[in-house]
This record gives structure tokens, C-alpha cells and sequence, in this order.
């Protein structure tokens, strides 16, 4: 495993440690549940007015496959192929292809060695990836390997220390706390957002066009949508299983946290942002 010093200047919250690369949130039904509701236009839309019908795109780090599948239906006649590392993910997004009637490719396979030659595809992306790695320079460098000349390579990340909500929950000041430690125990950044830009320049990319976009959890629906999810993962989940390893937190305390997701998700006109960074990397 890779591992990497992590740190958060100018926040006091979030704190760092030393790490070691491990996916921190597994792939339970709840992480899935959140990840199937991402599309091109929610979660990719900085990269929308670049595509066009032939060209070949590489979702890297596809999860359940639905970015990849939008992603194919805006470039028809080229080809997509959606990587993911967990096979479980691999399988879920077959399935959804499937059903959807569009034809990507999804195959097994790691960051930090793409199973394709140089120079494979027009467009590589990567959504909520980088944020994971030990070494997201190194990753962003083998994209760009397997980008062809003038092509794009366009990463989103969000950016925990910059989430905000309302109104005040204590719970929730304790949940980012926990979740920082844990992202940065298994080896990743939770604070992507703000250093993608860098991390593409370090990654050899001159031509970079940063961007931000955030996601809004603010109705009713998605105010119970949003706060259950995070409340079932602080129980069930990777995160919850590491946070108890690592001693960052007991069952009882990863339930209070829970009941503060809810408790939020059931204040009338409660809202939630989430921040995120993004970059389009000319190669």
C-alpha cells in the first residue's frame, strides 16, 4: 500500500495524521444507494459542453457504473469503458448497463495502473477518486498516459472541510470530525477539493481550468434522502466498521451521530452543501 503524510492548513477542522491507502467507504447497500443517484449532469456537468458523439472515454473509479452510462449516451458512436477496482462494483454496473440498453464496457482494474496502452482515449475522468488515493499525483499521471494528445483529462472531488449546513448540529460537527480521521487513517484526503488544481499541476498537466460546483440537499426529499444515507452509514457501513478498529469511536457514539443525521434531515428548511472541486486537464 501506498502511504502519505496527510494535512489541513487554515481549518480547524478536519485534523491530520499519517496514513495508509484503504477505501473508506466499502460498498455497502447505503454508500451504493448514494453513489446510484450521480449522473453527467449532477456530478459531471463542468465536462458536459466537451463531449461529442466518437469520442472514447475511460470512467475511472466507476462504481455502480451510472456516470459512465450517462456519460455513453452523450458520446454515441465512440466507446466508454468504466475501471473500478471492486469487482462487486463492476458487477452492479453491468447490470445497470443492461437494463439500461447502452453499451459501456466495465472491467476490474487499479488507478495507478489503467490496463490500456498510451494514447487510448479522448476523454479520462474520475469522479470522488482522488480524494481515496495515497497518491493522487501518481494517478492523475497515468491518466494522462492513457489520454491521447489533446485530449481531456477532468477530475471531480468534493471537499469535506468546506461542506456546510443549517441549522447548527452538534452531531454533524462530530460526524466531519470522525469521518476526516478515518478518511485520512485509510490513506486518502477528504479535503480534495481544494488541492486538485494543484495536484494536476504536479501531475505534469499545463493547461488546467479549475472550476467548482457544489450539490445542494435542501427539500424535504432530499433533506431524508441525504441525512439517511449518511445516518445508515455511520452504523453499517465501511466507515463505521473502520472508525470502531481504529478506536476513533464506539457503537454508541457512531448511533448518536446517526440520530444527529436524522434530527437534521427533520428540521424544516434544514440545508446542506457539499463543495466540490474540479479541473479539466488539457494533455
Amino acid at each position: 500500500m501506498l502511504s502519505l503524510a496527510g494535512s489541513l492548513s487554515g481549518s480547524g477542522r478536519c485534523h491530520a495524521v499519517t496514513v495508509r491507502e484503504r477505501y473508506s467507504h466499502g460498498h455497502h447497500d447505503s454508500v451504493l444507494r448514494s453513489h446510484r443517484w450521480r449522473t453527467a449532469a449532477n456530478s459531471a456537468g463542468f465536462l458536459l459542453a466537451e463531449l461529442r458523439p466518437g469520442l472514447d472515454v475511460l470512467d475511472v473509479g466507476c462504481g455502480p457504473g451510472t456516470i459512465s452510462i450517462d456519460l455513453a449516451r452523450r458520446v454515441p458512436g465512440g466507446r466508454v469503458v468504466g475501471i473500478d477496482r471492486s469487482f462487486e462494483a463492476v458487477v452492479a454496473a453491468r447490470q445497470a448497463a443492461g437494463a439500461a440498453a447502452v453499451p459501456v464496457t466495465f472491467e476490474t482494474g487499479d488507478a495507478y495502473q489503467l490496463p490500456f496502452p498510451a494514447g487510448t482515449f479522448d476523454v479520462v475522468h474520475a469522479h470522488q477518486v482522488l480524494q481515496h488515493l495515497a497518491d493522487p499525483v501518481a494517478a492523475l499521471r497515468e491518466m494522462r498516459r492513457v489520454c491521447r494528445p489533446g485530449g481531456l483529462v477532468a477530475a471531480r472531488d468534493a471537499d469535506y472541510a468546506a461542506m456546510a449546513w443549517y441549522p447548527p448540529e452538534p452531531a454533524l460537527d462530530r460526524w466531519l470530525d470522525l469521518y476526516c480521521r478515518v478518511a485520512r487513517a485509510n490513506g486518502g484526503e477528504p479535503a480534495a477539493g481544494r488541492r486538485i488544481a494543484f495536484w494536476a499541476g504536479s501531475a505534469g498537466f499545463e493547461r488546467v481550468t479549475p472550476s467548482v460546483s457544489t450539490w445542494l440537499f435542501a427539500s424535504e426529499g432530499d433533506r431524508a434522502w441525504w441525512g439517511g444515507t449518511w445516518a445508515e452509514r455511520m452504523t453499517t457501513s465501511d466507515v463505521a466498521a473502520r472508525a470502531v478498529e481504529l478506536g476513533e469511536a464506539t457503537p454508541g457514539e457512531l448511533a448518536e451521530l446517526a440520530a444527529g443525521w436524522r434530527r437534521w434531515a427533520a428540521t424544516p428548511d434544514g440545508w446542506f452543501a457539499v463543495l466540490h472541486g474540479e479541473v479539466l486537464c488539457r494533455t
